[in-house]
């Protein structure tokens, strides 16, 4: 009888729970980060991918995708984005929309995979120097060497990533002859298997890759990376160092401390920021250039040269060890310098200026006999006297003037002691005597 109760309570229990929809646990706990690069490939981009990276990693995502709209940039800093890329165990996707030009090709084929928008392109990836010319062979060298093998990282045809950035590569088919470099549209890339597939957007993008469902997050841009990606720009850097050299050179033939100085000073002060934030320059680099400037102070008050010197070695070395690439900072700063020269020579030539600070620490006041200044004592009051020479005079000696002793020159003769003379000159102390 019990037993019966029991099978009729729980037969009674599962009909009641039958009303009640029970909610299914969702199989998908996908997370997607998206990030973009969409500016010059510069250190401080190196940055903010390295935060995106990590933050992805540390929630746990599926995947990360960087939607990529990049002209290029220095070479340093997609070498180590690459690196950075390659460490990670995430999932990286390129979402090429539209352009990855140079640098930008070359961080594009070390992500796993690559999609394109139907408007595309990737490639022309030849090493430029900043002032537009190609760069030496060495650094050719190593940069095919780098496209190569970021291509066979991922098992793509490297044939295609030379000619990028070699035009002695032969590749007519893909509209690359010799002497021209390779930039694959999307359907080539696809052809050549550069690119998994070609999408509109972002949600037609997840949806190739699985992700239709999956939670997206972005990592955006602090404003401190977008700070340092400016002030590192290659662009701006020469013109930060220019503007800085410029106003401090005005300043110096201008009254006080005006607007010049300080355009210079916050010029230099953005530089050394910009770079000191995207990790370019460290605390080395501002201790250089602070006491570059002290001993320059230090030498205006004290000169000699020596403290000038090393403090304008200083400075430049601080400026010189915060650039990412040494041969091109010293372009900047001889830019900079030949900007600075060219103002001097303009505002003491044309205009007439003179270094205002100078006035300071130079003496410029005289004094003259006229204005009542004298340097010894005058002896006129013995013009035309006569004495007796107390010792031989050679043409120096000592004569005897009413009873006092004077030291006196004869103009030239010798004269024996005991000789009477005559005062014919006085020049401040200076008696000049003759032979009476």
């Amino acid at each position: 009888m019990i037993k019966r109760w029991i099978k009729i309570m729980l037969l009674a229990l599962v009909v009641s729970l039958s009303f009640f929809p029970i909610e299914k646990a969702s199989g998908n706990n996908d997370i997607v980060y998206f990030a973009d690069i969409n500016s010059e490939v510069t250190k401080g981009l190196y940055e903010y991918i390295g935060r995106a990276i990590s933050v992805a990693e540390e929630e746990g995502a599926s995947a990360i995708v960087f939607e990529i709209d990049t002209p290029g940039g220095a070479v340093d800093a997609a070498g180590d984005i690459s690196k950075l890329l390659s460490e990670t165990d995430l999932k990286t996707i390129a979402f090429i929309n539209p352009d990855a030009i140079s640098a930008g090709s070359y961080i594009a084929l070390s992500m796993d995979e690559i999609y394109m928008v139907p408007s595309g392109r990737m490639g022309a990836a030849a090493v430029i120097t900043q002032d537009g010319n190609a760069a030496d062979k060495k650094a050719q060298s190593y940069w095919l060497a780098a496209m190569k093998t970021a291509a066979e990282k991922n098992n793509r045809d490297p044939i295609y990533a030379m000619a990028m950035a070699d035009e002695s590569i032969d590749l007519p088919e893909v509209g690359s002859p010799k002497g021209k470099l390779l930039t694959l549209t999307a359907s080539q890339a696809v052809e050549v298997g550069y690119a998994e597939g070609i999408v509109q957007n972002q949600a037609d993008l997840l949806q190739k890759l699985g992700y239709a469902d999956a939670e997206v997050r972005h990592v955006e841009k602090a404003w401190s990376e977008k700070i340092a990606e400016f002030l590192t720009n290659s662009y701006i850097v020469p013109i930060l160092l220019s503007l800085g050299s410029l106003g401090l050179i005005v300043e110096l033939y201008s009254p006080g401390f005006g607007i010049p100085g300080f355009m210079g000073i916050s010029s230099l002060l953005l530089f050394f920021y910009g770079h000191f934030i995207a990790g370019l320059a460290g605390f080395e680099s501002i201790i250089l250039f602070t006491l570059g400037i002290i001993l320059i102070v230090v030498e205006l008050f004290l000169p000699g040269g020596i403290l000038g010197f090393l403090g304008l070695g200083s400075i430049i070395l601080s400026i010189l060890l915060a650039g990412e690439n040494m041969v091109q900072m010293g372009i900047n700063l001889l830019i900079a310098i030949a900007i600075a020269v060219i103002a001097m020579v303009i505002l003491m030539k044309v205009f007439k200026k003179k270094i205002r600070v100078f006035n300071k620490i130079i003496l410029k006041d005289s004094t003259n006999t006229e204005q009542g200044y004298i340097s010894n004592k005058t002896r006129t009051d013995l013009l035309n006297k006569t004495g007796i020479s107390l010792t031989p005079l050679r043409p120096a000696g000592t004569i005897m003037i009413d009873g006092e002793r004077v030291d006196a020159v004869t103009e030239g003769s010798f004269v024996n002691s005991g000789v009477k003379v005559s005062v014919v000159k006085v020049e401040g102390v200076r008696v000049v005597v003759r032979e009476v």
